[in-house]
């Protein structure tokens, strides 16, 4: 009875039996600690490639790059008014010269104009003195010019009256103008009214009088010359009379 108790303690039939090594406490904690960072790390890796995919990072660094172009526009703007304020300058002191300069051209160009007349005037004076006159003629004409103007149909003449010889008085009388042109093929001539709308222009001077003015025809008139008829108060013949051409 022993014998067979003892082989089924220990025989082949015996109950099999397992030996495990037993795990010490700390070593356990720190699997169940590594295994919570673990959890933690795929759990923060979830979440952020959640972000991403949900597009929150972009968000952020678009709102980034837009206030920093933003501060750029701004600062590009400030340049450009500045730099419009400077033109603008510019542009004010340009005209400024602009009209300076003209107004400089426009000067010199009446001095030269002043200069020549006044040198034909002397030229004229001169030829006076120097040559013989009649006795009889107390008026001479100088310096008589028909030229256009700068608007279309507008004319400008000019004319010296001189006393010669013996200056004991006044020469008093009148003179009359006429312009002889062509219109539409007809040749036509037209007296020159003065300012109170009579054809005579009253002189009256005791050394010499210049004469300028102005007459307008239509644009398509061709205007050949001009005539000058002076005549001396109370004698109706004319004591002068001298035509000019247009100048060209």
């Amino acid at each position: 009875m022993m014998i067979k108790s003892l082989k089924r303690k220990y025989g082949i039939s015996a109950p099999r039996v397992a030996v495990r090594p037993q795990t010490p406490t700390y070593v356990r904690w720190l699997v169940i600690a590594l295994l919570a960072l673990l959890a933690l790390g795929l759990s923060w890796g979830m979440y952020d490639a959640g972000r991403k995919f949900a597009g929150f990072d972009k968000n952020e660094e678009g709102s980034a790059e837009l206030n920093r172009l933003s501060q750029l526009n701004t600062r590009l703007q400030q340049d450009n008014d500045e730099l419009r304020m400077q033109v603008a300058g510019f542009d004010r002191q340009l005209q400024m010269d602009i009209v300076a300069r003209e107004d400089i051209t426009r000067q010199v160009k009446i001095l030269e104009d002043e200069n020549t007349r006044l040198k034909e005037d002397l030229a004229f004076f001169q030829s006076l003195g120097t040559a013989p006159g009649k006795t009889d003629q107390r008026v001479s004409i100088g310096r008589l010019k028909l030229e256009r103007s700068k608007l279309p149909g507008e004319y400008r003449y000019s004319l010296l009256l001189v006393q010669v010889g013996q200056r004991g008085k006044d020469f008093q009388g009148s003179l009359e103008l006429a312009v002889h042109f062509q219109q539409n093929g007809e040749k036509m001539v037209v007296p020159l009214a003065s300012d109170s709308t009579s054809q005579t222009f009253d002189v009256s001077f005791r050394f010499y009088q210049r004469i300028e003015n102005t007459f307008r025809l239509p644009p398509e008139a061709i205007v050949d010359s001009m005539q000058v008829k002076v005549f001396e108060k109370g004698i109706t013949q004319a004591r002068l009379m001298q035509t000019v051409n247009l100048t060209l």
